[in-house]
């Protein structure tokens, strides 16, 4: 073909018309949007079957005895925003809007678990200010080296949590080698009477810092907090692939100067000071089925022995035979105090472990997936154990039904609890 005829030929083919549904390109399509609105509205509802013979309902129903369930009612809506001002800088708000109906009491909540300005002007650097939910450790029930979060609920340890206002930044470095990636994360965290009051003793600014290395494919952690609100604590957590399936992962932490006053059978309370050290050791396989098995083993250092435990049940029982022979309250009162204290709160003891079993759409059943947990003692064999079930074949709708059915053996942490069943039903509406 001569270059004339080819030249003319070149430009007979650009002139025809091309189909739009099949070349078009919109990069607006692509552009980040100035700004977005997720989040979910939960409707929950429950049933406490109380356990008259429990340590905890003696403290919290002796004053209504003969109570045997309670029915609750709640409505959560946590809606997160982002807003982008410009390519460096973002907004960002998580609220928590909740109101629960009992037949005891009516409770609501209103507040931001997170609101706070990013500022992220290239990938290796991110600045933050604001209130921020941080996420330290590689535990998935516990988080002991958790130093500047709210502890997590081990039996929903996904729920996203509320942070505290704070003052952060991320300095990132990738390399080629054994070393593959090198982060540092220093924290300011100021408490006041008025700002993070509950972290810890006020006037203080508290400094932190976490240290991350991604270091022959293994993921690590160093953290520290200096005295100040809380005492000085560091530690340290892990986690690596041993397989395409298989993962293992650990925390462990120590902290100085642990103040815990321990009760005798009497009430008479010996205050004390000593480190603590805790640890979490934990696995997470998926197998060939889609079924995913999580063991952990928790060392809770701050914990009480299953004597010293026995020594508050005591109490209690001794409170109640005071209440009955001369309706005197007094020793029921320094027990509450203590429980709400140190005793009640979770996981008290000192040895646990923790296991859980999902499965993917067994039987071919789409969009379900059945599990069930267990969160057992290990000092003194009590235990949780809790199956659920999950929907979710409806568009951006979750339905899960659970219930937790706790061992009942005397002077046991679980046995001693204010119930000792707990059915709930729950759906959540995504946007």
């Amino acid at each position: 073909m001569k270059p004339g005829a080819r030249l003319l030929l070149v430009l007979a083919l650009a002139s025809l018309p091309v189909s739009g549904q099949e070349f078009s390109f919109d990069a607006a399509q692509y552009e980040k949007k100035p700004y977005e609105l997720t989040g979910y509205l939960e409707l929950k509802t429950e049933r406490f079957s109380l356990n008259r013979n429990g340590a905890f309902y003696d403290l919290n129903f002796f004053d209504r005895p003969g109570t045997e369930n309670i029915d609750r009612y709640g409505l959560l809506f946590k809606p997160s925003a982002k807003v982008r001002l410009g390519d460096a800088v973002t907004v960002n708000a998580r609220a928590h809007l909740e109101a629960q109906r009992d037949s005891v009491q009516d409770a609501s909540t209103n507040r931001f678990d997170e609101a706070y300005l990013s500022y992220k002007p290239d990938p290796g650097f991110t600045l933050e200010a604001g209130k921020v939910a941080m996420k330290w450790g590689k535990a998935y029930a516990w988080n002991p080296a958790g130093f500047i979060e709210r502890p997590k609920d081990p039996n929903d340890p996904e729920l996203a949590r509320e942070g505290f206002t704070l003052l952060s930044a991320d300095f990132i470095r990738n390399f080629d080698g054994a070393l593959q990636t090198l982060a540092f994360t220093p924290v300011l965290l100021p408490v006041s009477t008025q700002l993070n009051s509950d972290f810890g003793s006020a006037d203080h600014v508290n400094a932190a810092a976490k240290l991350y290395m991604l270091l022959h494919d293994t993921d690590i952690d160093l953290m520290f907090l200096n005295g100040g609100s809380r005492t000085r604590r560091y530690g340290f957590d892990f986690s690596r692939n041993l397989g395409t399936n298989l993962e293992v992962h650990g925390e462990w932490a120590r902290v100085h100067d642990v103040q815990r006053g321990v009760t005798d059978s009497r009430g008479a309370v010996t205050p004390g000071r000593a480190h603590a050290t805790s640890y979490v050791l934990g696995t997470r396989y998926l197998s060939e089925r889609d079924t995913t098995y999580i063991v952990e083993y928790y060392r809770n250092g701050a914990g009480f022995s299953e004597g010293q435990m026995n020594d508050f049940y005591a109490l209690v029982e001794s409170g109640m035979d005071r209440l009955r022979t001369t309706g005197d309250t007094t020793l029921l009162r320094r027990a509450g105090a203590l429980a709400q204290a140190q005793y009640g709160r979770p996981n008290a003891g000192r040895r646990y472990l923790y296991a859980r079993v999902s499965q993917k759409e067994p039987f071919d059943i789409l969009y379900f997936a059945p599990a069930v947990t267990l969160i057992a003692n290990l000092d003194d064999g009590s235990a949780s154990v809790a199956p659920e079930l999950l929907y979710t074949g409806i568009t951006n709708v979750e339905l899960r039904a659970r219930a937790f059915f706790l061992t009942r053996g005397a002077r046991t942490e679980f046995g001693e609890k204010q119930n000792f069943r707990r059915l709930e039903l729950l759906a959540r509406l995504y946007f």
